[in-house]
């Protein structure tokens, strides 16, 4: 697959082992998450220290790790991330309103114990679009075809609980963000080693203004000033939108109304305020008050953050089943975020090649390991039609 690419077949311990220290820019991936989802035999636990502990060995110094995880289990795997030696920084919310509740309905469930037939009363119109309910031991989920019936609760007991579930709808999962020890202060170390940083203008979200941040405007007697440097008539210094856009934020939504209607209208008004000048400026002068306008100016919700929807089935490729795929323009995102440019990028979960189609797509080397040959065969055809498509 050319030399920017590398997919290596088999268990990621086993394969680490073999990598040389130091020789990856980040890691990005998308772990099992120990929830044995869709009874996976790969998905019975979160990544265990050891493997948690080469991912570190093969990381440059400073290099960061971006995890994915489950709500439930998102403790254990920080933990052994954490306990393999790197540095938890932040975590990232990925939020999105497509979920489906997979909560056992306690009502139905005790009619089913008791061997009661339930009475139905009508159909559910409330997931349009073709959700037939399905049932796991009393829980609920939907399928692409027909609608749920609404039955009634048909013993007493049942009634009483009638309304009551076990869990709540998923709308979100975690991202551990961490970075491996540094050497030295993050300048020496971004400086030898090229990583230790995120790349804060790269990821900024769009505005619609352009100008510039921090941009020096004319002061009382209608000249420009020089900033932290001026001495005499009182400067002004006009402080607005970045070009780029806002500072990325530790949430990524998915841009549905329903996520975006969780959160309330705003509106960012410039502020003025002056910081009055010390006794003693920074060349031992008298220093002068200054004036200063800050923010954005916008308004909308206040969901403005990266937004990316799920993966769609155009996304996931014509004959791509892995059940837990992750969308491009996230994973392009987040390997932008931690990665120098021409840096190496390893998933040593690699799936259905995700992360390596976003590191072909945003001019990344990469390293992937998979255990299932199946997935392998998924990501290459992935990641070659994205490397000829950007040629």
């Amino acid at each position: 697959m050319g030399q920017a690419v590398t997919l290596l077949h088999g268990d990621c311990l086993a394969v680490l082992c073999e990598l040389q220290d130091a020789s990856v820019d980040a890691v990005v991936t998308d772990p099992p998450y120990g929830l044995s989802f869709m009874g996976k035999k790969w998905d019975y636990e979160v990544p265990s220290v050891e493997v948690w502990r080469e991912c570190l060995r093969v990381l440059k110094p400073g290099g960061h790790l971006l995890a994915f995880a489950g709500t439930r289990t998102q403790h254990r795997m920080a933990c052994n991330i954490e306990d393999a030696g790197f540095d938890i920084r932040d975590m990232i919310a990925w939020v999105y309103g497509s979920g489906f509740p997979k909560s056992l309905d306690v009502s139905k469930a005790i009619d089913r114990a008791a061997g009661a037939k339930r009475e139905v009363v009508g159909m559910s119109a409330r997931h349009g679009g073709g959700a037939k309910v399905f049932e796991n031991q009393g829980g609920t989920g939907f399928a692409t075809n027909g609608k749920p019936d609404i039955t009634a609760p048909a013993t007493d007991a049942a009634k009483q609980w009638a309304g009551w579930g076990t869990a709540l709808k998923p709308a979100m999962e975690p991202i551990t963000v961490a970075r491996k020890p540094l050497i030295g202060t993050v300048a020496e170390n971004v400086l030898r080693h090229g990583t230790g940083a995120i790349n804060v203008d790269g990821c900024r979200v769009g505005t619609e203004d352009d100008d510039d941040y921090g941009r020096s405007a004319a002061g009382a007697d209608g000249k420009v000033n020089s900033g932290i440097w001026s001495n005499g008539a009182r400067p002004k210094f006009e402080q607005q939108a970045h070009s780029q856009g806002r500072f990325p934020a530790n949430i990524i939504h998915d841009g549905s109304d329903e996520v975006v209607g969780l959160f309330p209208q705003t509106e960012s008004q410039q502020t003025r305020f002056r910081v009055k000048g010390r006794s003693a400026g920074i060349l031992g002068k008298e220093g002068a008050d200054r004036d200063y306008i800050g923010g954005f100016n916008d308004s909308g919700s206040a969901a403005r953050f990266f937004y990316c929807a799920k993966a769609s089935k155009r996304d996931r490729d014509e004959g791509n089943h892995h059940p837990t795929v992750k969308p491009t323009d996230l994973m392009r995102y987040l390997c932008r975020l931690v990665t120098p440019p021409n840096g190496i990028v390893l998933d040593p979960f690699m799936g259905s090649g995700s992360t390596g189609k976003a590191c072909a797509l945003e001019g990344f080397r990469f390293i992937g390991i998979e255990r299932e040959a199946e997935y392998i065969e998924i990501a290459e055809r992935r990641i070659m039609a994205c490397q000829t498509s950007s040629r």
